[in-house]
C-alpha cells in the first residue's frame, strides 16, 4: 500500500515561499508521477503541478506557472512543490498525490485527486495579504 506524508504548509506573507514536501512509501516500481492538488473554501479543486521520478515529465498550471516548480528525489521516493512569489489566492489546502508504475504526467490535468491511487492526507497553506 502506498502512504505519503506531506509536510511543509504553513503560513507565510504575499510574496514570500514555501517549499511542500510529499514523502512517499510502499511503491512497488522504480517510476511514479506524484502531484499536487490544492482546494480552497468555495472553489474547485485544483491540480497544480506533478512530476515523474526521473524529473523528465513535468505539468505546472498556468494559475502557477513561473512561481511553482516541483523537483523530484527518485532516490528518496520524494516530491518537492518550491512556491514563490505566493499570492493570497494561493491560499488553500493542499493536497500530494501519487501513482506507481508511471512515467508521465501527460494527462494529470485531466484528472481528478481521486484518480490516483494515493493521495495524503493535506496541508494548508496561508497565504496573508
Amino acid at each position: 500500500e502506498v502512504q505519503l506524508v506531506e509536510s511543509g504548509g504553513g503560513l507565510v506573507q504575499a510574496g514570500g515561499s514555501l517549499r511542500l514536501s510529499c514523502a512517499a512509501s510502499g511503491f512497488t516500481y522504480d517510476e511514479w508521477i506524484i502531484g499536487w492538488f490544492r482546494q480552497a473554501p468555495g472553489k474547485e479543486r485544483e491540480g497544480v503541478s506533478c512530476i515523474s521520478s526521473n524529473g523528465g515529465s513535468t505539468y505546472v498550471a498556468d494559475s502557477v506557472k513561473g512561481r511553482f516548480t516541483m523537483f523530484s528525489d527518485n532516490m528518496r521516493d520524494t516530491a518537492y512543490l518550491r512556491m514563490n512569489s505566493l499570492k493570497p489566492e494561493d491560499t488553500a489546502v493542499y493536497y500530494c498525490v501519487a501513482e506507481n508504475g508511471l512515467d508521465s504526467c501527460t494527462f494529470f490535468s485531466k484528472q481528478d485527486m481521486t484518480d490516483f491511487g494515493a493521495w495524503g492526507q493535506g496541508t494548508q497553506v496561508t497565504v496573508s495579504s
